[in-house]
């Protein structure tokens, strides 16, 4: 890994995409340090309740069935696991704003962390004076993802529906993350994903933060390649899947 100029990183992607791993290999190389925004998610969520704050609780309600992913059409669940992600942004930016007051470099990493919230993250620590970074894992393939859970969670039995879900979940955060100018990183070769991965973090492009409502096809920033580049073309605890 080249030398560390970064303060803070986050680091996106679906469930079971290898991001946990990936994050302790880059606090491991630099000295950072990993918050697991799931604990964060956990800890919100043990504070409100359906009630309060419904969505932050679209899988674990009172109607929820015990494996939405198993039940729900997928199409219904990626709905959800979007809007969870998105009510979710003020906790994320309560976690950077935290981090940018401490000189001690962390990682982020969660299957929560929307583009949107991670291109204002880049921008808050521009305005600090502090180096913030993001990037976004992607596997598009659901049967990567399921046979990746079943060597995680072998108890677990099968768990394509998920896998199912991941796999959009993973398209719409790559699909978010080039509209924002953030780096994407295919997980795949396996091989040579540290090096792209430490490449996507020394180009550093610039995030964007934009108005979802009000972005139209063809003028997105300059979108980041799966090698973590610019191509200038624009281009549930039971968690959610």
């Amino acid at each position: 890994m080249p030398e560390r100029t970064w303060e803070l990183v986050l680091l996106g992607g679906a469930s079971g995409v290898g991001k946990s791993v990936a994050a302790a290999r880059i606090a491991g190389a630099t000295g950072a340090f990993v918050v697991e925004f799931d604990d964060v998610v956990a800890a919100v969520q043990e504070l409100t309740t359906a009630e309060q704050h419904p969505a932050l609780h679209h899988f674990d309600g009172p109607t929820a069935p015990e494996r939405p992913e198993d039940t729900w059409p997928p199409e219904r669940v990626l709905e959800l696991q979007i809007a969870t992600a998105e009510a979710l942004e003020p906790a994320a930016l309560g976690v950077v704003r935290n981090r940018l007051t401490v000189p001690v470099p962390a990682v982020i990493e969660g299957d929560y962390l929307t583009p949107a919230v991670c291109a204002r993250a880049v921008a808050l620590g521009r305005a600090a004076g502090r180096d913030v970074r993001a990037v976004f894992l992607h596997e598009g393939d659901a049967d990567r993802i399921a046979a990746n859970y079943a060597a995680r969670e072998p108890a677990s039995g099968e768990q394509t529906g998920r896998a199912e879900v991941g796999a959009q979940y993973s398209h719409w955060l790559a699909d978010e993350a080039r509209r924002y100018a953030l780096p994407v990183v295919d997980c795949r070769p396996w091989r040579t994903l540290a090096d792209r991965l430490d490449a996507a973090l020394e180009a550093a492009p610039d995030a964007v933060p934009r108005d979802r409502t009000s972005s139209a096809p063809g003028d997105a920033p300059a979108a980041a390649t799966t090698d973590g580049t610019t191509d200038g073309t624009g281009t549930p605890s039971r968690q959610a899947p």
